[in-house]
């Protein structure tokens, strides 16, 4: 019996028509789709243009646009602010569409957090969407809906933070302190900072992870993000080689970077692996999304599979016992999948 239900035809085109769309639009992103107006401004007697935007914290952003020269003049003639509100609107409504045709959306509150953190920057500065988030994003990319395991109430990011500067120039900053406390919601820094916590939801967190290095699992503050990442072992197998995913939000697309899925699967098997032998069974949730996604990709792409296997498990002797623990208790309880046999087999 399949972990996966498939969506139907008209809802995987739904949504593959926006993924395109969305991400065309996330690559574009520039001065023609920020929300703005140009300005003039003389120095040392030239004139020169810029275009003009509030930050979601409050602060004004210039941008640079050129002399003002016939070029320039034609480049800002073309700029439609209508044009980009069109836009938006229109990937607005696709999302509705693929929502009402069955595709998986992220709760609207979800949604609010992931978008600001969007547009401050932090998943351009490399940072990751993980957890069950990810998991759900990986429905809707994959066209199906998973049988059990997709339900959250919590927000997991991720960020290799010592490898930072590979992933931001040198005179950029992100504020992700700032974004956070812009969106008035009432979250509370707590853990050292690496969790943010909401008095009113108990349950509604947002945890900032990053990979376990020479200081141990002491929290690691980023000057460059305003942010202190709390480091978990193994991390950086699911960190590495990202990759983008649309996510469904009523109020519009979110293009964010998250796990291959291939590495999800193993990273859930090496964290359950990693845990005392008397809290795996309260680690259910991990084996569950680790079954859906297998089960999904050895019918799928069982070559991928079998080759990520490969890597993780020759990662060294604490990686190779926690994911034979991990494959041992995924066997356990989803014998009916048959997935040491499928592995071995490739079906």
């Amino acid at each position: 019996m399949r972990l996966f239900t498939e969506l139907s035809t008209s809802a995987q085109a739904a949504f593959a028509g926006l993924d395109v769309a969305a991400r065309d639009a996330e690559l574009r992103r520039s001065v023609a789709g920020l929300p703005g107006g140009f300005v003039k401004k003389n120095d040392k007697g030239r004139d020169y243009w810029y275009y003009q935007q509030k930050q979601p914290d409050g602060r004004v952003q210039q941008v640079y646009v050129g002399p003002d020269d016939e070029k320039t003049r034609i480049l800002i003639h073309r700029h439609d602010a209508a044009d980009a509100v069109d836009a938006s609107a229109g990937l607005k409504k696709l999302a509705r569409a693929a929502i009402e045709l069955g595709c998986a959306e992220i709760p609207l509150k979800h949604g609010r957090v992931i978008g600001r953190l969007l547009d401050h920057g932090f998943f351009k500065a490399g940072g990751l969407l993980v957890g069950t988030h990810a998991f759900l994003a990986y429905q809707n990319m994959f066209g199906v809906r998973w049988d059990a395991g997709a339900f959250t109430v919590d927000l997991d990011f991720a960020h290799a933070g010592k490898n930072l500067s590979l992933a931001i120039a040198a005179n950029v900053e992100v504020d992700t302190a700032k974004a956070i406390e812009s969106l008035e919601m009432g979250f509370i820094p707590v853990m050292s900072g690496t969790t943010y916590k909401k008095p009113d939801e108990p349950d509604f967190d947002l945890d900032f992870l990053t990979t376990f290095g020479r200081n141990g699992d002491t929290p690691l503050f980023v000057p460059a993000l305003n942010l202190t990442l709390q480091p978990l072992k193994f991390m950086e197998y699911s960190l590495e080689a990202p990759m983008k995913a649309t996510l469904l939000y009523r109020n519009g697309p979110l293009v964010v970077n998250v796990p291959r899925p291939e590495r999800y699967v193993w990273h859930k098997l090496i964290v359950y692996g990693e845990r005392p032998r008397d809290m795996r069974v309260k680690a259910n949730k991990d084996l569950i999304q680790a079954a859906c996604l297998l089960d999904y990709l050895l019918e799928n792409d069982a070559d991928l599979v079998r080759e990520s296997w490969d890597d993780a498990i020759h990662r060294g002797p604490g990686w190779s016992q926690r994911l034979r623990e991990g494959w041992e208790g995924l066997n356990a309880k989803f014998a009916m999948q048959r997935f040491d046999e499928r592995l071995q087999t490739g079906r």
